[in-house]
């Protein structure tokens, strides 16, 4: 066979496989690939293979299209005719090649985690722990980055619980004193420098008795942020004018994500990259794009948001909207492959919470009462029970659901720590079985 033809095949048998590979069961078929390869002309196949890599694969190593583009325009200078390549061809056909190995064997190395889940989910939290625990933790620059937002969150956070205040007509109450704080409180524009008089403002009022109603009677009824109690119970220190942010403060902070962050670290040998996406509606048609050659999926719930409501849709519960979400993601053809790790987050704050608020409030079909010790302790149970709506836990692809449910709390780094050790295992297998080890 003619060393041109013979090349030409090694490139369309490379670019065929790979393609298979990346699109993954359900896109196209095998034969309805090979069907279009043979009724496209020889001199155009290659090219055409390689528009076809490219807009499959956002995340496909470009080195690869690129290499095998280059090896077909070396064979398309050989001429027409030639039978046996120059020496100096053949040297570069090489050297591609070998190029390609090396590729394909820093590309098993790879592990692509995909981080999912509704807003407000622990998500961010969990990629600023894989910088503080695999990587070398926040500079002191990084950290000064986060506070406008922490100054914004305790700002927002005082003003959410103003408004609860006045919506549930309880401003009268208020001490005589005090009476003139929520109107400075609202006052304030979040985006400015937390100063000394909206610090003293929000302190006075957070001690006031009626504010402690609020959060207790009627928390359910308002959007107040996880962290919202932590940040005014540190109000000073955060106005202080030299006030550096800590890890932890960071790690608390909130502000929404509107774009695909990417995390990269080692761990257990292979090289992992992480990626991020918003977590609300607006923003999951991202998610597309992360879908290509992904090992391992870390679906986030926040435990906590069993009483709370969408943002975006205010009688949308968002525990269910999780729910339907988890559902999507388990069940999708993406995903076949791809091992799924869920971390029940937030559980310190859902603990705290089920004394006061019971689930079945929320969740009238669960019976299994308010005590917070069975619910806490046998939280598996618990959100067995509200998945099984969705998702059968003896059929489908996520017919081991118990191995790879985690409880978290992302905020905390030592638990996250923990978690990771126990699900690395996971993540390592699954990535030798991507790559054709196992």
């Amino acid at each position: 066979m003619p060393f041109r033809n013979f090349v030409k095949r090694d490139i369309v048998s490379i670019l065929t496989g790979e393609i298979i590979r990346r699109l993954g069961h359900g896109m196209m078929a095998e034969e309805e690939l090979r069907r279009r390869f043979h009724t496209t002309s020889a001199n155009s196949t290659p090219r055409y293979l390689l528009c076809l890599l490219l807009a499959c694969s956002p995340f496909a190593c470009c080195s690869v299209p690129r290499k095998a583009h280059w090896h077909w325009d070396s064979l398309c200078s050989m001429g027409a005719c030639a039978s046996q390549p120059d020496r100096a061809s053949k040297a570069r056909s090489d050297e591609i090649d070998r190029q390609l190995d090396e590729d394909s064997k820093r590309y098993k190395k790879e592990c692509k985690i995909l981080l999912l889940g509704s807003g407000e989910s622990g998500k961010s939290t969990i990629v600023k722990q894989m910088k503080i625990i695999h990587q070398t933790g926040f500079t002191p620059a990084e950290l000064l980055a986060f506070r406008p937002t922490i100054h914004k969150n305790a700002v927002d956070s005082a003003q959410a619980v103003v408004l609860a205040m006045q919506a549930c007509g309880l401003e009268g109450l208020l001490k005589e004193e005090h009476r003139h704080l929520p109107g400075a409180i609202l006052g304030v524009k979040s985006e400015e420098v937390l100063g000394p008089e909206t610090a003293d403002a929000i302190e006075v009022l957070w001690r006031d008795p009626v504010v402690a109603r609020v959060l207790d009677e009627h928390q359910s009824e308002f959007y107040l942020m996880d962290s919202a109690g932590y940040f005014i119970n540190a109000i000073q220190r955060l106005a202080h004018p030299g006030y550096m942010p800590t890890e932890e403060d960071v790690l608390r902070a909130r502000a929404q994500s509107t774009s695909i962050t990417e995390t990269r670290f080692n761990m257990g040998g292979l090289s992992i990259h992480m990626f991020d996406v918003g977590g609300q509606r607006s923003e999951r048609k991202k998610w597309i794009h992360c879908f290509e050659s992904v090992t391992s999926i870390i679906f986030c719930t926040a435990l906590s948001e069993y009483d709370q409501v969408l943002l975006e849709e205010k009688g949308q519960n968002r525990m269910r909207e999780s729910l339907v979400l988890f559902e999507s993601v388990i069940n999708s053809r993406w995903f076949l492959r791809t091992s799924i790790i869920l971390f029940l987050n937030k559980i310190d704050v859902f603990r705290a919470k089920l004394a006061k608020v019971p689930l079945e409030r929320y969740f009238p079909e669960y019976t299994g009462g308010p005590d917070i010790n069975k619910a806490a302790n046998e939280c598996r149970i618990v959100l067995a029970f509200v998945f099984a709506f969705f998702v059968p836990l003896d059929t489908g692809p996520f017919s081991g659901f118990p191995s790879f449910l985690r409880l978290t709390q992302a905020t905390d780094t030592k638990n996250i720590r923990l978690v990771f050790a126990a699900v690395k295992e996971t993540i390592l297998q699954n990535a030798l079985k991507d790559s054709g080890i196992l």
